[in-house]
């Protein structure tokens, strides 16, 4: 098991969500133990993908450094963590990565385009080895359990008739990332839209890249992609969320109502002490090597 970028350069423009204003994006590989980099051009300004330069996370997550900052990253960042990439610059002229349709999908077809390289050194992963979990009075809660698999398991409730309550069990490939969860779109209400707007946020959102829902029903004319749609963006986020570890995760992501926020406490949890976990080399883990060998095989890039 070697780490991996990407083959080739390869570049988009679209949209950012909340700032609805151009953005052009480049992804370029890297060598061997260099991380997930951005990099602001219009800036001059390198941010790496630490969970100490995590900066804001309310209504995405959103990294910066010497007051720059690239927002929405984890769209991109699933999409790059599903495939295994553990090296990659990303290249971007403004503080918003593009939206896209809403989903990650649009990034799964970049990565193939690029393709993936496989580097000399090996590829290491976190293994969690102590439960860890954040929770809050309301209930909602993320959870990190011990695994010799890597699982998401999300829940949802919400009070309205397309929604309601909603689980989904994902066990890791990416074959079943591109099917089930990459074309999950991202979700909102009118009401909460009409009210982003109002303070200059979701500028650029739209039906054409997110779900939106009045008081009764779905208003997308063409509806959804999946009956659980909602709960498995859920999934998508909290896969690009973890990116933040450094590592790919080699355990069992449980979450019931969870967002952005509480999965970058749960990331700082799980390094609050390092009995929590261990870096594990897979050249020398035969077990966990066959996991990621499995999740890798059924996919040709």
């Amino acid at each position: 098991m070697k780490q991996r970028t990407i083959a080739k350069e390869v570049e988009i423009v679209g949209i950012g969500l909340h700032k609805g204003v151009p953005v052009k994006m480049r992804l370029e590989p890297l060598d061997s133990d260099m991380g997930i980099i951005f990099y602001r051009v219009d800036a001059g300004v390198t941010i790496p993908l630490e969970i100490a330069n995590v900066v804001d996370t309310k209504m995405a997550t959103v990294i910066g450094k010497d007051d720059v900052v690239v927002s929405t990253i984890e769209h991109l960042l699933s999409a790059v963590y599903a495939y295994g990439i553990d090296n990659l610059r990303v290249v971007i002229d403004n503080d918003e990565v593009p939206v896209l349709d809403g989903s990650s999908s649009g990034y799964c077809m970049l990565i193939e385009e690029a393709g993936i390289k496989e580097l000399d050194k090996s590829k290491k992963a976190i293994k969690v080895k102590k439960e860890v979990e954040v929770t809050t009075p309301e209930g909602k809660r993320v959870c990190l359990k011990p695994s010799n698999h890597i699982v998401y398991d999300f829940k949802i409730s919400f009070d309205h008739p397309s929604i309601g309550e909603q689980n989904f069990h994902f066990d890791y490939s990416i074959a079943e990332y591109k099917e089930n969860i990459s074309r999950a779109r991202t979700f909102g209400f009118l009401h909460e839209v009409q009210y982003l707007r109002s303070v200059g946020l979701a500028q650029g959102g739209s039906m054409e890249n997110a779900i939106v829902l009045d008081q009764s029903k779905v208003l997308n004319p063409e509806g959804l992609r999946y009956t659980d749609e909602f709960v498995r963006h859920k999934i998508l986020d909290a896969i690009g969320d973890m990116a933040l570890l450094g590592y790919t995760l080699v355990g069992e992501y449980d979450a019931v109502a969870g967002s952005h926020h509480l999965n970058h406490l749960l990331t700082k949890e799980l390094y609050k002490d390092p009995e929590n976990y261990e870096i594990i080399d897979l050249e020398e883990a035969s077990a966990e090597a066959e996991v990621f060998e499995l999740a890798y095989s059924k996919v040709e890039i």
